[in-house]
């Protein structure tokens, strides 16, 4: 064990630990408020770390979506980490032997692999074992006692921290829509289509999870297509 790298990764993972209570806090809240019980809103937080593959996965479990369709929903929303994971193991210390790999790729998410990537030179395992260690009780914690107090509190308050998921939506999304035209396009196009599900009398029929990966792969599609990364290439003298 590299007790130095172990000690680095709990540092850095602090803030993901702090960020992750508050959002699986309102996770636990919802799940409970819908009728699972306290250790299953559990279980789907420990095995699953996915904040957004969560809440919509939660609610394709309160209408009764076929597994199919729960299976399809989830992958094309977790698909990114995937991608993540393909970039990170061209960063991983070639001393690590598949066991390492495989759960390394178990605490893949967007925060951890934020400061796993900025990691200068090769990434060891132990680092990212540091980061898991307090992001995952982090948000495992968090949904525990989201679960409890959701009893426990009057249902005004509880209906009202629990909008705040889309807050937290909101808070990613504005800023990289101020920032870039492009994301600002998509996140209207993505609303636009989505209220037509909603709206339209043929598509009103058509469950949630699969309106999610309709309007997940035809907006991101459609952007590919008109707008796409030009990638750069450096060449050395």
């Amino acid at each position: 064990m590299n007790r130095k790298k172990f000690q680095q990764g709990m540092r850095d993972g602090i803030p993901i630990c702090l960020g992750y209570f508050a959002v699986s806090f309102t996770f636990g809240m919802m799940a409970v408020g819908g009728g699972l019980s306290i250790w299953q809103a559990v279980l789907i937080s420990l095995t699953n770390l996915t904040s957004a593959g969560q809440f919509a996965g939660l609610n394709l479990i309160f209408t009764g979506a076929p597994y199919y369709e729960m299976a399809l929903t989830q992958l094309v929303i977790n698909l990114r980490y995937c991608l993540m994971s393909f970039s990170l193991s061209q960063k991983v210390d070639q001393k690590a032997n598949p066991l390492h790999r495989f759960f390394m790729a178990h605490g893949v998410t967007d925060e951890i692999f934020g400061i796993s990537s900025a990691v200068h030179g090769d990434l060891s395992p132990w680092y990212m074992y540091g980061a898991m260690s307090v992001a995952i009780p982090g948000w495992t914690g968090g949904t525990l006692l989201g679960a409890i107090s959701g009893n426990l509190m009057p249902d005004f308050i509880a209906s009202a921290l629990g909008i705040a998921i889309y807050g937290m939506f909101l808070a990613i999304v504005i800023p990289a829509s101020k920032s870039s035209r492009t994301i600002l396009a998509v996140v209207v196009g993505a609303m636009v289509l989505s209220g037509l599900f909603s709206v339209v009398p043929g598509l009103k029929q058509i469950s949630s999870g699969f309106v999610i990966i309709i309007v997940t792969v035809l907006v991101a599609a459609i952007a590919a297509w008109l707008r796409p990364i030009q990638e750069v290439q450096n060449f050395e003298q």
